[in-house]
């Protein structure tokens, strides 16, 4: 009598989750489905980081995720030394904890050596490390504007490619931006020292990025590794994540790509109301993945981008729906589609409440411009 050979069952399908699944997850995160309580500076924690090119968009960035904020809440933290800006991640200006910048700028070295290597031509003969000194020198003697830089390391490279050299500065050196700058009604030049030097205290070692992993997956989540690769400006970050599979769960999208998350993060049901909300220019919500199409509809890719600008967004049941600018006493919205009655009122309170948070006191009129494109929303 022959024995029966025993099978193994194959470990079961991971579950798909679609666009619209992934989009209020992410939301959820994000703080966009409902404000949240928390302070800016919690805010700013837990998103890792606000995307800060222009010094407006952080305070737009948190009046679309906070409850009862003011723009002194961000402020009044940076004036303190508790939030910063300085270069981060995918080589962009970043509003950062100062926790974070003494500990993320280290993780994303990699990245800014990959940077400062697309500038070695302009550096021929340059000694990097004397280089580095000699600008730590200068900019914690007092903070200096990038040509007052760039024009003292010419003095010891006159021959080298000035772009390079303030370049270089920034790469080898975790440099923030002092204030005023960055501060909300308040103009200045940018002015430059080292995070050491303008937070008192050193800066850590790198990371393990393991808990990194689990701070991307808290704020973007469910996500890939390409996503957060894209995310952070780093490559070879599968390691981690299988390093930390036993402590995730994971899903695949339509695609078939695997996306990981921490078992209990928010995953609302994909009918839950999306608000509308105004975002302002390089949102990270929209930047933060290597597949956006969880809130960029494909027919619309790239129509918040126009070469290296990009444009405030609007979103509408979670998704891209249009654009939006001031313009003198006015605010005006482009759709990219119709919008009938009811939403036009929705987004019409969403703009008053905003523009009470940050021109309190202020008249604006609000004004619906030309429909760009059709817009069908995410199934």
């Amino acid at each position: 009598m022959t024995k029966s050979k025993r099978t193994t069952a194959a470990p079961p399908s991971p579950p798909v989750l679609g666009p619209r699944a992934l989009n209020r997850a992410t939301l959820a995160r994000q703080l966009l489905l409902s404000r949240s309580p928390m302070s800016a500076t919690a805010a700013v924690e837990h998103l890792v980081g606000l995307q800060a090119q222009n010094v407006k968009p952080p305070y737009h960035a948190l009046a679309a995720r906070l409850d009862g904020f003011t723009p002194d809440d961000l402020s009044r933290p940076m004036a303190d030394r508790e939030i910063v800006r300085i270069v981060t991640l995918r080589s962009t200006i970043h509003t950062h904890t100062a926790e974070d910048c003494l500990t993320l700028r280290p993780l994303v070295q990699p990245a800014r050596d990959r940077e400062l290597h697309q500038f070695r031509a302009g550096l021929a003969g340059v000694d990097l490390d004397r280089l580095a000194a000699k600008a730590r020198a200068l900019v914690e003697e007092e903070p200096r504007t990038m040509k007052e830089l760039r024009e003292a390391l010419l003095e010891d490279w006159p021959d080298a490619d000035p772009q390079a050299l303030s370049v270089a500065a920034r790469c080898k050196l975790p440099l923030v931006q002092v204030t005023p700058r960055g501060l909300w009604g308040r103009s200045g030049q940018v002015r430059l020292t080292t995070a050491e030097h303008w937070l008192g205290r050193p800066a850590e070692p790198a990371p393990d990025p393991d808990g990194t992993v689990l701070r991307y997956l808290a704020a973007f989540g469910p996500a890939s590794v390409k996503d957060m690769q894209t995310w952070a400006g780093l490559t070879r970050l599968r390691d981690a994540f299988e390093r930390l599979r036993p402590r995730l769960v994971t899903f695949r999208d339509e695609s078939g790509a695997e996306l990981f998350d921490l078992p209990d993060a928010p995953r609302p049901d994909p009918g839950t109301p999306a608000p509308p909300r105004f975002l302002p220019e390089f949102d990270n919500l929209l930047l933060s993945h290597a597949d956006r199409t969880r809130v960029v509809p494909p027919e619309l890719k790239g129509r918040h981008w126009q070469g290296n600008i990009a444009y405030r967004t609007l979103l509408v049941d979670g998704v891209l729906a249009g654009l939006w600018r001031p313009d003198d006493d006015a605010l005006v919205i482009e759709p990219f589609g119709p919008l009938d009655r009811a939403r036009r009122a929705e987004i019409t309170e969403e703009a008053e409440r905003m523009l009470a948070v940050l021109h309190p006191g202020e008249a604006y009129d609000i004004r619906f411009g030309t429909v760009r494109d059709t817009w069908d929303g995410i199934g």
